[in-house]
């Protein structure tokens, strides 16, 4: 497995996906900094927020297409064949392609947090604000949630590859996946909330919003930036559990894509 997370580093470090997505974070960054200015009151807090929104946007991009790149196409032009010509389980070849992807993206999320961090700190540098920003462990902690959004986010595009035959595919499921897990949380607690007094609608998509709760995550249970924003730290047993759904969801996603890899016949 670990030959397999080596070849992947070295082939994401050399695709252009890399290079593309992190100038993408890195100009991202640079609007998170001049967003600072449309608020006069709160800079940096405006800053961290479209800085965190910009970071996941492109971390997710950027797992999404390494894992096309480095299954998916593989796949497509057989090229795989001759990886599984050697004495090698082919679980051992996911996780490595699959751990390579979570280094590759931890790498490019620390640089650009550290980038996220300076450009906030250098907003607002002559204006004291009511509530500032807490950009030490709150921060990381938030940081961390948007790496391990990403993990998920990776695993399951892992599994698309695993049982398509059409290029792009994986890359369409997994941006939609993407999107759908982090809304989930905003759509249960309206429809949960009474949908603003529309009874009716609440009650008919209350159970097929039950049934999606047990096929997608709620991946907006990793979204922490209130406490570097706000102060608002979240409570210790959601966050354990967001993290504990994260990992048996993404598990669960691994354990998926073994099981049609394993099963897949390559000609």
């Amino acid at each position: 497995m670990f030959q397999f997370l080596i070849s992947s580093w070295r082939a994401g470090l050399r695709g252009r996906s890399f290079l593309g997505v992190f100038l993408l974070g890195v100009a991202l960054v640079g609007v998170a900094y001049l967003s600072a200015s449309f608020s006069p009151r709160q800079p940096q807090t405006v800053a961290l927020d479209v800085g965190l929104s910009g970071l996941r946007f492109s971390l997710v991009l950027f797992a999404i297409l390494l894992v096309q790149e480095l299954v998916g196409r593989e796949i497509e032009r057989r090229a795989v064949v001759l990886t599984l010509s050697y004495p090698v389980a082919r679980a051992f070849y996911l996780l490595g392609r699959y751990f390579g992807v979570l280094a590759l993206a931890g790498v490019a999320t620390l640089i650009l947090a550290l980038l996220l961090w300076i450009a906030v700190m250098a907003s607002g540098l002559h204006y004291e604000q009511q509530f500032a920003v807490q950009l030490g462990l709150p921060f990381w902690l938030a940081v961390f949630g948007v790496w391990l959004d990403v993990a998920v986010v990776a695993a399951f595009t892992l599994w698309i590859a695993t049982l398509s035959t059409v290029t792009m595919l994986p890359l369409v499921l997994g941006a939609l996946f993407a999107i759908a897990a982090r809304a989930l949380g905003a759509v249960f607690e309206y429809v949960e909330g009474g949908a603003n007094g529309q009874d009716a609608l609440a009650a008919q998509f209350g159970s097929v919003l039950a049934l999606v709760r047990w096929l997608l995550p709620d991946l907006s249970r990793l979204d922490w930036r209130g406490w570097p924003m706000y102060g608002l730290a979240p409570d210790t047993q959601a966050l354990a559990l967001g993290v504990l759904a994260a990992l048996l969801y993404a598990g669960a996603m691994l354990g998926l894509a073994i099981h049609a890899f394993s099963r897949r016949e390559f000609s």
